[in-house]
């Protein structure tokens, strides 16, 4: 998955918090609470999303419907995963990160990897 710009990280709050997939115009009127856009803007943010596939889209009637294709924390774990994948030097990156996080997330983490199936 490729990174999101400012608008496509609005665009995508919006979808992940949706309980349905919304038309272009019910991610308008959920934006314009904060700013005040043009439906074109959307529109194009949203056909940009889905070329590069953070949303899947229907039609319906003659308007598309779209929705996330992850959840916010899949999608989060994956861009993760990427730019772990992307260092050069993984134990470094992954010891500065077990630094960072609280006894909490340290408590949450020891528990996942107690229960992992298997190596990635």
């Amino acid at each position: 998955m490729q990174r999101l710009g400012e608008l496509e990280a609005s665009v995508m709050d919006v979808l992940w918090d949706a309980a349905e997939p919304l038309r272009v115009r019910q991610v308008l009127e959920a934006i314009n609470r904060n700013r005040d856009l043009a439906y074109t803007t959307v529109m194009t943010v949203l056909d940009n999303l889905h070329r590069k596939e953070w949303v899947e889209r229907e039609m319906e009637n003659r308007a598309y419907r779209y929705r996330a294709v992850a959840t916010r924390e899949e999608a989060t774990a994956q861009s993760l995963r990427e730019l772990l994948d992307a260092s050069e030097d993984r134990e470094s990156v992954l010891l500065h990160f077990a630094r960072s996080v609280t006894e909490e997330e340290s408590d949450i983490l020891r528990r996942a990897l107690r229960r992992k199936p298997g190596k990635r």
